[in-house]
């Protein structure tokens, strides 16, 4: 069937939902041969960034389902996945979704403290864990047996698997989670349906240029790297997945693979503004997809300066430089971004604006009574979405405290203006009261921060309340060649205006090789608080 037809016909299959997207694509006829799942690591013998077949990947998912049916998994068992290869975990997911299980991702990075608590109040029926990650688990309580690691299982039988199990909407297909900067994380779980409502929408549509072969470089373990593996496999798109997401690393893969579409969180592309980028070969990228933490004028218009696009011209489509930017407000809970925007060199609406919400989700900007709040006033941000998760696994308190009046409150502070578009301007745990229904904001004073200091390829702003005052304290990720003993104070206080500007107590600049690596921005912003910004100063 050709993709066109197969995409609609799969926008329609009732039975279809983010727990069966692989058998639902061989259902409708979809070619064997055609593209299924490339992975930056060997899998099962099969080289490393060499593409398995869609027929191929399906054999490797049945192997790995018969292996787990062979140890007792069963439907609906909770088991908790802890690797670091991509590989480990989207064919852990895909074999025991294929099982009626319910695989809970974790991020690889998490301590081996928190691991094992997270695990334990998961209940979970068993943990896959690869070498290092069992290794970490060593002498921990799990409250779960180690099944093995997720490569031992392409050892099964792919003739031995069970058929695959009939999900209803609501059957819970995936636990991922929540960053864990301040603990545990929060458990976030979705349901065969939900995680597939936005998939569905996008299948509806016309497929957008730069999803035909694409990068995906968003960590594995995210519900966002879910929604991208069925994505790609309902588009009939070629995908290579990245076990990390280094900016050295993307930029390598993309001169290497040359995708035409590269997705990630914004900590990449804020990672991509240190190069220069116009020393690589990034003709093939058109698009960069950008979800989780909405990103920074600065690093998109590096990133919409290279690469190409098609655009349509009297003469009919024709190839200009330049690609396309589509950044969004994202998040586990949310289950897709829920706003979109799109930049090319030539746009010029910034200042953290998100854009329009997407048509399969109703937004809303609300007051701490869950009243709705009127354009230009700045509220929290509401969300009522079939795409919503179902809720944390094991903590309906926490569930139930995130809902107010029929909406899901994501935690980020915005305002819509009058256009219908909407800007974010914190998350609420950033930013600080400070009197007569005012608050200071840290991600909009990292937006103009960035504006007025070109040799700054990135920062980290911190507000707290010390008794009655608040004080400011911005940590600056300096560009290769830039002078780390220029006071920049001024030009700190002066973008910062002159309310925040007041508060500011000091600004310290780092090279940008010093800095620790992090997943999301909202783990950025607690590392590098921790490790700079901590000591008082003398």
């Amino acid at each position: 069937m050709r993709t066109k037809g197969l995409r609609g016909a799969l926008a329609a299959d009732t039975e279809l939902g983010a727990g069966n997207v692989l058998a639902r694509v061989l259902a409708h006829g979809a070619d064997p041969e055609g593209p299924g799942l490339t992975f930056d690591t060997p899998v099962d013998g099969h080289p490393a960034e060499q593409p398995l077949t869609l027929g191929r990947l399906d054999e490797r998912v049945a192997a790995r389902a018969a292996w787990l049916h062979q140890r007792g998994v069963k439907p609906r068992d909770p088991i908790a996945v802890w690797a670091t290869g991509a590989a480990d975990m989207v064919l852990s997911f895909l074999a025991l979704t294929r099982l009626g299980a319910i695989p809970a991702l974790m991020n690889g990075k998490l301590r081996p403290e928190i691991a094992a608590e997270y695990i334990r109040r998961l209940r979970a029926a068993g943990v896959l864990a690869d070498a290092a990650h069992t290794e970490a688990l060593a002498g921990h309580d799990l409250g779960a047996p180690l099944l093995g690691q997720p490569a031992e299982a392409g050892t099964g039988d792919p003739a031995a698997a069970p058929p695959h199990y009939r999900h209803h909407d609501d059957d819970p297909i995936v636990i991922t989670h929540t960053s864990g900067t301040t603990g545990v994380p929060k458990a976030v779980l979705h349901s065969h349906a939900s995680l597939f409502a936005a998939t569905r929408h996008l299948l509806s549509m016309p497929q957008a240029q730069g999803t035909s072969r694409i990068l995906n470089a968003l960590p594995a373990p995210h519900t966002a790297t879910v929604l991208m593996v069925n994505q790609a496999l309902g588009n009939r798109a070629e995908m290579l997945l990245l076990s990390e997401q280094g900016g050295e690393r993307v930029l390598d893969a993309i001169q290497r693979w040359r995708p035409d579409g590269v997705f990630g969180f914004s900590v990449t592309w804020a990672e991509l503004a240190r190069f220069d980028l116009s020393g690589y070969d990034l003709d093939s990228v058109r698009l960069w997809f950008n979800t989780g933490d909405c990103s920074h004028e600065p690093h998109i218009r590096r990133l919409v300066a290279v690469g190409s696009r098609d655009v349509m011209t009297r003469d009919g489509i024709t190839r200009v430089p330049g690609s396309v930017f589509i950044d969004g407000l994202g998040s586990s809970e949310m289950g897709h971004s829920m706003f979109h925007i799109t930049h090319t060199a030539h746009t010029d609406r910034y200042g953290r604006c998100v854009g329009r919400p997407y048509r399969f989700a109703n937004v809303a900007v609300l007051d701490a009574e869950g009243n709705e709040l009127p354009a230009g006033q700045v509220g929290w941000l509401g969300i009522d979405s079939p795409s919503l998760f179902r809720g944390y696994w094991n903590d309906s308190v926490t569930t139930y405290r995130f809902r107010l009046r029929g909406w899901y409150l994501t935690g980020d502070l915005v305002r819509a203006d009058a256009e219908g578009r909407y800007h974010h301007l914190d998350r609420a745990v950033d930013s600080v009261e400070v009197g007569d229904g005012r608050r200071f904001f840290t991600a909009l004073s990292e937006e103009r921060i960035l504006a007025a200091c070109p040799d700054v390829t990135d920062c980290t702003v911190v507000m707290v309340k010390e008794g009655d005052a608040v004080v400011t304290e911005v940590l600056l990720e300096l560009a290769a060649g830039a002078d780390p003993g220029v006071d920049r104070t001024d030009a700190v206080r002066a973008a910062l205006g002159e309310d925040v500007g007041a508060t500011l107590r000091r600004v310290v600049p780092v090279a940008s090789a010093d800095l620790p690596v992090t997943v999301t921005g909202k783990v950025r912003k607690v590392a590098l608080r921790e490790r700079y910004l901590t000591e008082t100063p003398s």
